[in-house]
């Protein structure tokens, strides 16, 4: 009897801990995305270099709208770090709104678990910090395995591809799956130009590879 009450007590509090971590994951990440709106409003207001944090080595590039009440504020760099706190532009590609595809990746239990709720003929809202705004519409919506996938960078016309883990509700991350979510700009449609003009594209994101992996953390469509 007392080994029994000794195994539920155990169950009980793993259970507990299990619980208490995960909403400390959501609790991070909510509180990030408030400090990362804050260094948006700064860049906006005109900061160069609005860090959302002191220590943060990255820094909001773009305001990401999904529909349905969904806003999130893109960080620049996909480190496992800075995916912890938002979705994260991959460096490798085109901003959002550029000539080519711009890849953003995020995790599939907090922010981009939005995600799954995306079909194709959505559309989606892009603002980044020099006034310009973008709408594109959801063109594809696939399940890949990164084992055997890339994603192209290259593309005629601004482009974003979604990338997170699937599926959504697995007990174990870091499978091979990939849920991508393909979308293409509207042209014309409420588009807005930046209010500044952009620094000339350097030669090394020029002379930057055309496929890299489909992996959990963004690296660029086919």
């Amino acid at each position: 009897m007392k080994l029994r009450v000794a195994t539920a007590l155990i169950a009980a509090a793993i259970g507990l801990a299990c619980v208490a971590q995960a909403g400390w994951i959501f609790a991070k990440g909510l509180a990030a995305q408030a400090l990362i709106a804050a260094a948006w409003a700064r860049t906006e207001a005109g900061a160069t270099d609005a860090r959302p944090w002191p220590w943060a080595d990255t820094r909001p590039v773009a305001r990401l709208q999904l529909g349905r009440g969904a806003t999130l504020f893109v960080l620049e760099g996909s480190s496992g770090r800075n995916l912890a706190f938002g979705p994260t532009h991959d460096p490798s590609s085109v901003l959002p709104g550029e000539a080519g595809n711009s890849v953003i990746a995020g995790h599939r239990d907090t922010h981009f678990g939005v995600l799954e709720r995306v079909s194709q003929g959505d559309r989606l809202r892009v603002d980044r910090p020099d006034g310009r705004t973008m709408n594109f519409e959801v063109s594809d919506v696939r399940i890949v395995d990164s084992r055997e996938k890339r994603i192209g960078l290259d593309a005629d016309s601004p482009r974003l591809t979604l990338v997170t883990c699937y599926p959504f509700d697995a007990i174990n991350p870091g499978g091979p799956l990939r849920f991508v979510v393909t979308a293409d700009l509207i042209a014309g449609a409420g588009n807005t130009p930046p209010r500044q003009v952009a620094r000339a594209v350097s030669s090394s994101r020029r002379t930057q590879k055309a496929l890299i992996p489909v992996s959990s953390r963004p690296t660029v469509s086919w």
